[in-house]
């Protein structure tokens, strides 16, 4: 069974080559010419017989065979010259049948579908990022302008009043400094040119270290920075790069502080989980509705755009923490409910 499969699409493979056509052409012809000559009388000899058939075969093959390539041939070069990359060689295309083109045809168009597709995202992304990127420097760059002219009207020559102003311009240059970092950072880490240098270090040593820094950005609001590890005793030696790591620790908890509970708690837990370690940050706050959590960590996505500016930030902190932890080869996730607060996790790899 099966070798009658392979020799059936074998020739079925043949059918679309001149060759065969050609072939198929001439005996048509011949046995056309036979008829006529039984039925009408002909007489010829047997030798006369043989070489009309043979002449009108042979002509008949040769000619129907250069017509086959010159129309058949020509237009698969033609569209083999529209869909491949590269320039095909001379007699590179004369083995080509029909079925093998159409099957070609059909996976460039698929192929140049995907990619038309690729590139439509890429510039509804890159016109969002320009459109985010410009919405974000606009609110500084006019309190800026707002606060000089402010100035320059007359009000510097209030002592209360120019220190003001003063103060608030250079805390919107500060933001405009830190989302101008930010966009450096993240490009960096997409392109893959930030280097990640990883050593073994003790995640617990370092949780605590990041704790103890943003103790005092807790007090501001009266929240609880609580930290609690499964291995009680010991340590969690991991690979890391020590500093990106810390960075990733700062912006969840300092998420977590500015987005929970005032007078609230936030709680850092760490997990054994075979080959890795499970490191979560866990809020009492307002929580996230499911409709933002698959785009929590995208460029400039805010849940509520309005707070969210008012409390600082370049909206780039989530990406950026994604970014590091996808470097290291491991994974963060979110978990939310409304009313009851946010949990960050993430893996580490251990040493």
């Amino acid at each position: 069974m099966n070798k009658s499969k392979r020799l059936y699409f074998k020739f079925k493979k043949q059918v679309d080559q001149s060759w065969l056509v050609s072939l198929v052409s001439s005996i048509l012809l011949i046995l056309v010419m036979i008829f006529h000559i039984i039925i009408f009388d002909f007489s010829l000899t047997l030798t006369n017989s043989v070489i009309l058939v043979s002449s009108v075969a042979l002509s008949s093959f040769i000619i129907v065979r250069w017509l086959v390539d010159h129309f058949i041939y020509n237009k698969i070069k033609l569209i083999y010259k529209n869909i491949q990359d590269s320039k095909s060689r001379p007699g590179e295309l004369k083995d080509v049948d029909l079925a093998q083109a159409s099957k070609d045809v059909a996976e460039w168009n698929i192929k140049r579908e995907n990619e038309i597709q690729k590139l439509m995202i890429r510039e509804s992304y890159r016109r969002q990022f320009v459109g985010n990127v410009a919405h974000e420097l606009k609110t500084p760059i006019f309190n800026i302008q707002g606060y000089i002219d402010t100035l320059l009207d007359g009000a510097i020559d209030d002592k209360q009043i120019n220190r003001k102003f003063l103060e608030r311009a250079s805390k919107s240059v500060s933001r405009m400094i830190h989302i101008t970092e930010d966009l450096d950072e993240i490009t960096k880490l997409e392109a893959g040119t930030l280097e990640i240098e990883e050593t073994p270090v003790d995640i617990i040593e370092v949780i605590s270290e990041v704790v103890e820094q943003l103790e005092m950005k807790a007090k501001k609001r009266n929240v609880t920075l609580e930290v609690k590890h499964q291995q009680q005793l010991g340590r969690f030696l991991v690979q890391v790069d020590i500093e990106k790591i810390k960075q990733v620790l700062i912006n969840l908890i300092v998420n977590a502080i500015k987005y929970g509970r005032e007078s609230g708690k936030v709680l850092v837990r760490t997990y054994e989980m075979g080959e890795q370690v499970l490191v979560e940050v866990a809020d009492d706050g307002n929580g996230i509705s499911s409709q933002h959590l698959n785009k929590i960590f995208e460029r400039f996505y805010r849940v509520d755009k309005s707070r969210d500016r008012d409390k600082g930030g370049s909206g780039l902190g989530l990406s950026i923490v994604k970014h590091i932890i996808e470097a290291h080869n491991q994974t963060i996730n979110i978990r939310s409910t409304e009313g009851e607060g946010c949990t960050f996790s993430f893996t580490l790899k251990k040493a």
